[in-house]
């Protein structure tokens, strides 16, 4: 029971995107190798036309590999393919949490440093490198930014003691959490257990013996918590994307809200909230995908993630050093 858990609490820290890999940096050059799958008309397109196609959308959904530099390289192309296009932008982010959202406006306008910003907004590990240029794209084109995901703490209470905690929340602090919080246990909530028990760090090994019905329901309760906490996110965010949304005036702007993959593919998550709470918008999910070799890819294992799906090639793991035994 206690290596369940430990698996549980490391998958949870996972998909609700806390703990990074260390990866290489970014590197200088101003190519990334990359394919895009269409997926309606079902065939391989190009970066351009897709993005030709997102700049017609109003609320487009990208899907990311924390810790790939290749993808964070790709998010910066997506929005400067927009800028180009003269779209007017909104920059929603999964990475800010509702509560920075002053430091965050105050940052973009002028009135805070980024050293006093970066001090009360709690970045991402690697803001430096994935995250800081998309802020400082949108300062310098002026779009709105929208921290719009729940603050970790309320998360992580819910994951540990359910969704009634947020009843007991003060007024003020409640409304940092979307004020709406379904979660049926329907197919995204099976991929959520199939996440989990398909994570690294899970226990292979059978137990000793078979788990008693008693601790078969605990487990149960507990993957049941930590999928409650999921959907807090999910529709946090979505609500924090229509209010932006909603506020915008006409003619309505696109919407980038980039998230860990898992918030987005197959329109699950937070893309399925938002499409609840707005819709007659037009929206787009990409899913981006390292892979090892961009010459021989399964389509079919990835082309129902969303209406894109872009490949890129993972970074190349540094080869191990030769170790020389000398004779005496």
């Amino acid at each position: 029971m206690r290596k369940f858990f430990a698996s549980l609490t490391v998958t949870l820290l996972c998909l609700a995107s806390a703990a990074f890999a260390q990866s290489v940096h970014q590197n200088s050059s101003g190519y990334t190798p990359q394919r895009v799958f269409d997926a309606k008309e079902k065939k391989f397109s190009d970066f351009e036309a897709m993005l030709a196609d997102l700049a017609r959308a109003e609320i487009v959904f990208v899907g990311e590999q924390h810790d790939d530099p290749a993808t964070h390289r790709l998010e910066r192309a997506i929005l400067e393919g927009l800028a180009r296009r003269q779209r007017p932008v909104i920059l929603a982010l999964e990475m800010f949490e509702r509560d920075t959202q002053k430091p965050l406006d105050d940052y973009l306008a002028g009135k805070l440093s980024e050293e006093e910003f970066l001090k009360v907004s709690r970045p991402w590990p690697r803001y430096a490198t994935d995250y800081r240029p998309l802020i400082e794209m949108a300062k310098a084109h002026q779009w709105r930014v929208v921290a719009g995901n729940v603050p970790r703490k309320y998360a992580s209470q819910v994951s540990r003691n359910g969704l009634a905690v947020l009843d007991t929340l003060p007024a003020e602090e409640r409304k940092l959490i979307a004020a709406q919080h379904p979660c049926p246990m329907d197919d995204y909530f099976k991929r959520f257990v199939e996440a989990m028990s398909e994570h690294p760090g899970a226990d292979d090994k059978k137990p000793a013996k078979e788990p008693t019905k008693e601790e078969l329901e605990k487990q149960r309760s507990m993957v049941e918590k930590f999928y409650h906490a999921q959907c807090v996110k999910d529709e946090t965010m979505a609500e924090s994307i229509a209010a932006a949304y909603n506020e915008a005036p006409a003619p309505k702007p696109v919407i980038v809200h980039y998230n860990g993959a898992f918030h987005s593919d197959y329109k699950f998550g937070t893309a399925a909230r938002a499409k609840q709470r707005l819709p007659k918008a037009i929206h787009k999910v990409v899913s981006i995908v390292p892979l090892d070799n961009l010459d021989a890819i399964n389509v079919d294992e990835y082309r129902k993630r969303g209406d894109y799906i872009v490949f890129t090639i993972k970074p190349a793991k540094p080869a191990k050093a030769e170790t020389k035994t000398e004779t005496k």
